[in-house]
């Protein structure tokens, strides 16, 4: 590859995972790169905190990494790193206290969004910035709540090369808390009668010696957790749909790009996810966040709708039983909050919207 990766990562008051997250990429090795964090209108100082780690006067908190991944980390990376501040209409600035931009060496665009723009209307403004530059031949889209191997970006260039009819690659996601263990090998598998979703190998120990093509034929989308989206895919499909704001975006994005693009999987590519840290999202049902559950519920009927309509009685009837198990977990609110969501898909959320998430979470018919 001649040109360079744009890494676009999405930060909504989460900047000590973003920092973790930054300081993993920094390692990646055999491969032009430039990282671009959007910032949803964070409240918290992010960005101050982002540019600071850039400067050198920020690190990651060592005791709060798990011991298997702190090589990923730790040391800290050479400091100080080429940082530049923008806002969405491109208009940049230095950093303070950062060197100027360098065009061999990875630089650090943060861009300040105007607001929350959900997840899809974040990285969407990453996706733009990176378009604008002819060197762009592909954009990794990560979670801030990861870390990556050093080898991780590679891996999926590389088998991107192999296959040009790819135009999403995943990774093996794993679990940050358990590294060991399966999150996704590459992405989910959708069950098209009721709209819900499946984590491939969920659960499963890892295996270096998986390969890929399983995963590959049972796959409708990959994770949003790690995503490498290349140029010809951008440039044929376009940018994700920004009406869902949580959840299904990555499986709209590859529906929308049946028959013209395949979905690939690089199970060397390694990246370990907290798992809906910044929006409470779980694999256990009772312990959904309230955000969590509405924006899975609208965005489930979102996606149907404009896919798969004549299934939507099923799809009905697979929330209502929800509805009745969130009651027998002693939850009424929540079933009454499904019911609004299934009159009114448009309704208010309940409380202030989150800033990032992807359907990195199974949405089970049973939830």
């Amino acid at each position: 590859m001649t040109g360079r990766v744009f890494v676009v990562i999405l930060n909504w008051n989460g900047w000590r995972d973003t920092v973790e997250c930054l300081e993993s990429v920094w390692r990646s090795r055999g491969v032009g790169f430039d990282v671009v964090v959007c910032d949803n209108a964070s409240t918290d100082g992010s960005v101050a905190h982002i540019v600071d780690w850039a400067a050198g006067r920020e690190r990651v908190a060592p005791d709060a990494v798990p011991p298997e991944l702190a090589c990923h980390v730790s040391p800290p990376c050479a400091k100080p790193i080429a940082c530049r501040v923008t806002d969405e209409a491109g208009a940049a600035a230095p950093a303070p206290g950062a060197e100027a931009p360098s065009a061999a060496a990875p630089s650090l665009t943060v861009i300040r969004n105007r607001a929350n723009l959900g997840f899809a209307g974040g990285m969407n403004v990453g996706l733009r910035f990176a378009l604008k530059h002819a060197q762009c031949e592909a954009v990794w889209l990560l979670n801030n709540d990861t870390v990556v191997a050093a080898d991780a970006l590679e891996t999926l260039l590389a088998k991107v090369a192999a296959d040009a009819r790819i135009g999403i690659c995943g990774s093996t996601v794993l679990y940050y808390r358990a590294p060991r263990t399966i999150q996704a090998q590459g992405g989910a598998a959708l069950d098209r009668w009721f709209g819900v979703t499946r984590h491939l190998g969920d659960g499963q120990p890892f295996s270096p010696d998986a390969g890929a093509a399983p995963a590959e034929g049972a796959m409708d989308y990959v994770l949003g957790a790690s995503m490498l989206v290349t140029r010809a895919f951008l440039e044929a499909i376009g940018l994700m749909a920004e009406d869902y704001f949580l959840y299904y975006e990555e499986l709209d994005w590859a529906m929308r790009a049946r028959g013209r693009f395949t979905l690939g999987y690089a199970p060397a590519s390694l990246v370990w996810h907290k798992e809906g840290a910044s929006i409470g999202s779980s694999g256990a049902p009772e312990r959904r966040s309230a955000m969590s559950d509405y924006y899975g519920a609208r965005s489930r009927l979102v996606f149907m709708r404009r896919f798969f309509p004549w299934r939507m009685p099923a799809v009905y009837a697979g929330m209502v039983v929800s509805m009745l198990k969130r009651i027998g977990r002693g939850q009424p609110e929540r079933a009454s909050e499904l019911l609004r969501i299934m009159l009114s898909p448009a309704s208010r959320p309940p409380s202030a919207t989150p800033a990032h998430a992807s359907t990195e979470q199974r949405l089970d018919a049973d939830g």
